[in-house]
């Protein structure tokens, strides 16, 4: 399986951290193609403090936490229109956008592929390929929702950054992880299945009361 993600410039670049950690350890993609936004590289460096600034394979690796020989991940400058998530030839799975801002949201919802990031997008919806857009904003006006419904409408998957509590997270970690998992549960991507919900059988005894 060959993906494409990309990181845009909201708060929230943890989940795409550990979106790309997850998928690195699955086993299941062969390849990932990286796309960031120079926005996104500067909330890297708030929020987790990275520098991915000048970012080449090696940084990304070491990032990662992959051998440095690693060919998994494979950035993609954002200006540069010919690289392969630009095209419909090119076969992949689809692409997820986490964190996805609310300008990179509009000008997707637009058609305006002024990047790279635009352009891939634009590119999985035309070809009937999975886009899971995770927003990260509250709260929506009513141009982001009106947006999200257009995506939605066009075939996008819009899965926003809300975490879930019913699995009782210990860390931050935990509940990142359980939306990431919701995350790789669009594409089939096999995952830990801690967090999954398996019913409520608490008081089950006493249902007909």
């Amino acid at each position: 399986m060959e993906l494409t993600v990309a990181i845009t410039g909201a708060s929230g670049s943890i989940y795409a951290h550990r979106t790309l950690i997850h998928l690195a350890a699955s086993g299941a993609v062969e390849r990932v193609n990286l796309i960031m936004s120079e926005s996104a590289q500067t909330v890297a460096r708030v929020e987790l403090g990275v520098d991915l600034r000048d970012a080449d394979g090696r940084c990304i690796n070491d990032w990662l936490a992959l051998p440095q020989d690693s060919k998994l991940v494979r950035l993609h400058r954002l200006d540069n229109m010919a690289a392969t998530p630009a095209s419909g030839s090119h076969l992949q799975a689809g692409m997820v956008v986490v964190p996805c801002s609310m300008g990179t949201l509009g000008a997707i919802a637009s058609g305006a592929g002024t990047n790279l990031i635009h352009r891939a997008a634009d590119v999985t919806l035309k070809e009937g390929r999975k886009l899971v857009i995770v927003p990260r904003e509250t709260p929506y006006n009513a141009i982001h929702l009106e947006n999200m419904l257009k995506l939605a409408h066009a075939g996008a998957r819009i899965l926003p950054a809300s975490p879930a509590f019913y699995h009782r997270p210990q860390t931050i970690e935990e509940m990142v992880d359980h939306l990431v998992f919701r995350i790789l549960d669009q594409f089939g991507v096999p995952h830990s299945q801690a967090s999954r919900w398996t019913g409520g059988e608490q008081g089950t005894e006493n249902s007909s009361q």
